[in-house]
């Protein structure tokens, strides 16, 4: 397995600065060189094991907070920026990359909100409408994008929202049953509470709510906790969104959706006692599910935003995808990162999910990094409530890194030391390096091909 340096220059300069410390003093009381940290602030070497012990005895940091998390997220998604055909002279090496992401954040976000931006534009000049000269709206970034990039690079853990959802969940350190509470709570609202036989899933009319009776019980708390949310945080919601600064008044709209359902999520499963819990159980999904009154994917998201400092649960990557393969849910707090547009890689047993109703499917699988994660993955249907309804169907996946596998009561008995064990898997075709993969539906974008037509294996090409 390769590896990993850690390069974490801009978060070395932060906690200097917080502590107002002169690069001097820090190096003295790291016990390093005045040369030596200024190398390390400016990512010329990577953090060494002893500063790493410094930081945590010297000025009790959580030193999981230098993770390269962040700085990976940057890389992956550079990377499949710069793979777009438009870029003809091929990407940058590798190394500039992480340079980039670890020096300049700023200008690296920068870079993808600007071809993003000319992706969206290509897109829709490619439509029909376009085609027709019909009028539209100005070119601005897609606000669902806008929301869904805010939460990926917050590690999908919005501190204040989970520290107020423990709050109401568990006033008095013990947690109580969140549909009578959330009732409860906004009965003192003077909102009312009904159940009915038909209507969408939460329809507040006045000083009415109605929930649909026919979901099960664990969407009623959701919908119930996501209504406690906008009447009873609002105040929070709000700040959270001032922060954030979003384009738009319909990116900010959406944010505060998220928002009110990442409230509920953490409501539902307070984090703590979900913490507490997952550890006993060892992260045992269906034995969640019953303690909580919760679902299956409920569960699963829930144990990917366990990210609070100084109380972090184990490193999940969260993934969801429609029977076409389409992510509809993404979120890593491991190096893995998904592709930001389109599907993920065919040799990931999410997509055979489908295939095994309500099984756990495991696999063993490294990514072309050197990386090795154990996964997990499972059918989840949502029943509409009556037969003419519609069934959405997705199938999720949640895994974490090999070095954290003996905390899953999944590992068990797996061959987590054996090589051969793992199966190759990618981010995305075109960025993608390996050179014989049987599934490979587009050719990588960063090498070159050598077409022979008196010779075909594999592929139709070999890649250099």
């Amino acid at each position: 397995m390769a590896i990993q340096k850690l390069y974490a220059g801009v978060k070395l300069r932060e906690t200097r600065t917080r502590l107002g410390l002169t690069q001097k003093a820090f190096a003295e009381r790291l016990g390093v060189s005045l040369p030596y940290l200024n190398q390390m602030e400016n990512n010329h070497r990577p953090v060494s094991a002893q500063v790493v012990l410094a930081l945590a005895s010297e000025f009790g940091l959580d030193v999981t907070e230098l993770s390269a998390g962040d700085a990976e997220r940057l890389v992956s998604d550079m990377r499949e920026a710069l793979a777009d055909p438009i870029f003809s002279d091929g990407a940058p090496p590798l190394a500039d990359l992480r340079l980039a992401a670890s020096n300049a954040p700023a200008l690296a976000r920068a870079f993808l909100e600007m071809h993003r931006a000319y992706r969206q534009t290509h897109e829709r000049l490619a439509s029909l409408d376009e085609a027709l000269g019909r009028d539209g709206p100005h070119m601005i970034t897609s606000p669902w994008e806008e929301v869904r990039d805010f939460f990926h690079y917050c590690d999908n853990y919005i501190d204040a929202v989970d520290r107020a959802a423990e709050r109401y969940s568990c006033p008095n350190g013990t947690r109580l049953e969140p549909i009578p509470h959330a009732i409860e709570t906004l009965a003192k609202r003077g909102v009312k509470v009904q159940f009915s036989d038909i209507g969408p899933l939460r329809a507040l009319d006045g000083d009415r709510l109605a929930i649909n009776a026919h979901v099960g019980k664990p969407t009623q708390a959701f919908q119930l906790l996501h209504q406690v949310a906008l009447l009873t945080q609002n105040e929070l919601l709000e700040a959270t969104l001032d922060l954030a600064r979003f384009q738009s008044d319909t990116a900010r709209a959406i944010a505060k959706i998220g928002l009110a359902n990442y409230f509920a999520g953490a409501a539902l499963l307070p984090y703590r006692p979900f913490l507490a819990a997952a550890q006993d159980t060892r992260h045992d999904l269906e034995r969640l599910c019953d303690i909580f009154t919760a679902s299956i994917e409920q569960v699963a998201h829930r144990l990917s935003t366990l990210q609070r400092p100084g109380a972090k649960g184990i490193p999940f990557f969260f993934v969801r995808v429609d029977q076409a393969g389409t992510i509809t849910k993404r979120h890593s707090a491991t190096r893995l990162q998904f592709a930001r547009f389109g599907g993920a890689c065919p040799l990931w047993n999410v997509h055979q999910a489908f295939e095994t109703p309500t099984r756990f499917l495991r696999q063993l699988a490294e990514t072309p990094d050197g990386m090795r994660y154990l996964c997990l993955a499972r059918d989840v249907s949502k029943p509409g409530g009556s037969f003419t309804a519609p069934v959405r169907r997705y199938a999720i996946c949640l895994g974490c890194e090999v070095s954290h596998a003996q905390g899953l009561i999944y590992a068990d008995d797996m061959e987590l030391g054996n090589p051969k064990a793992y199966e190759p898997i990618g981010i995305s075709c075109r960025i993608c390096e390996r050179k014989n993969c049987h599934q490979r539906s587009v050719p990588p974008l960063e090498r070159r091909l050598h077409v022979d037509p008196d010779h075909r294996g594999l592929l139709p090409y070999d890649i250099a």
